[in-house]
């Protein structure tokens, strides 16, 4: 059995489910890396990241580089002396820190590598309909999740599934998966397989640009964009209204297939619902964020915001 010392990086919520699954099992980590404190809010006061608060609440040694490439930096971390790396939800890392520990650098990826690659797996899995996804750890190399993979876990992805609820079984399934790395580093007993030749699906970053509704798609691509996209950033469009144009971000929807006549991106109201007609039914929005207002469902936001004849959805 090897004598492991970690080094765990990570930034978000996703990534301390990790670190605190390794700590709770009495993993050795000695040390964790993570983002500079950043000014939020209005008062523009630092915010730490939510690995950084984790690892201060339970004593653990932390750098922060601006520069992964300094020498300052690179200095301090070699005095961690750890011989394997961890990386969930980081930064791309320079040859010079992956290459460094004995039993190398691996990270947790949540797609079924190699699809998927790249910054938001979660989201484009569900916006493209998947019906399955997973997590993947793999070791790192000199490119952007193609290393040779090491374990992988496959979980469904239920029709109405939102990226909020799925992203929070990966996040538990990838915890699991993780020490199940470990565990095989630790024991020599590691087998990895290169990643297969395929056109493999993207998972670029997410812009304003491409969250934005585009209502001439077919129902199934709108609703699955929508659920895609919630809670985070939320999928939004642009309600043209009593003469004026108010940005909307779109959260829990349904959907109803029916053959009409009625034109593309109408909005339809009642006492108490809100739909938009699309080329093949109509999209209902239960719940909505106008910009300005709280998020409230569709009953709410009737009871005192109107919708006029010729509302449209651009």
């Amino acid at each position: 059995m090897r004598d492991l010392r970690i080094v765990f990086m990570g930034t978000p919520d996703f990534a301390v489910t990790i670190l605190k699954h390794l700590v709770e099992n009495n993993y050795n980590v000695v040390g964790v890396i993570t983002t500079v404190d950043k000014p939020a809010g209005r008062g523009r006061k630092l915010n730490q990241s939510a690995v950084k608060k984790y690892a201060l609440s339970q004593n653990l040694p932390i750098l922060q580089p601006k520069n992964l490439k300094s020498e300052e930096f690179q200095t301090a971390l070699e005095k961690w002396n750890a011989n394997l790396q961890i990386v969930v939800a980081f930064r791309m890392l320079p040859k010079s820190v992956w290459a460094l520990p004995k039993y190398g650098t691996f990270n947790l990826h949540a797609s079924l590598l190699p699809e998927y690659r790249g910054a938001a797996p979660i989201n484009w899995a569900i916006i493209n309909g998947e019906t399955k996804t997973g997590v993947t750890t793999f070791f790192i190399d000199d490119k952007i999740d193609t290393g040779e993979i090491i374990l992988q876990k496959e979980i469904t992805i239920r029709e109405d599934e939102t990226v909020g609820e799925l992203h929070d079984k990966l996040m538990y399934l990838g915890a699991e998966l993780v020490n199940e790395t470990v565990d095989l580093i630790a024991l020599g007993e590691v087998t990895t397989t290169k990643q297969p030749e395929l056109e493999e699906k993207s998972a670029y970053k997410l812009f304003p640009e491409n969250c934005k509704i585009d209502w001439s798609k077919s129902l199934t691509d709108i609703y699955n964009h929508i659920r895609g996209l919630n809670p985070y950033p939320a999928a939004w469009t642009t309600f043209y209204n009593n003469g004026e144009e108010i940005t909307a971000k779109l959260y829990k929807v349904t959907k109803e297939f029916t053959e009409h006549e009625i034109g593309i991106g109408k909005v339809i109201t009642t006492k108490s619902a809100i739909k938009v007609a699309v080329k093949d039914g109509f999209l209902h929005i239960i719940e909505l964020k106008l910009s300005g207002k709280k998020l409230m469902d569709a009953r709410s936001l009737l009871n005192g915001y109107q919708f006029s004849e010729d509302a449209k959805a651009l």
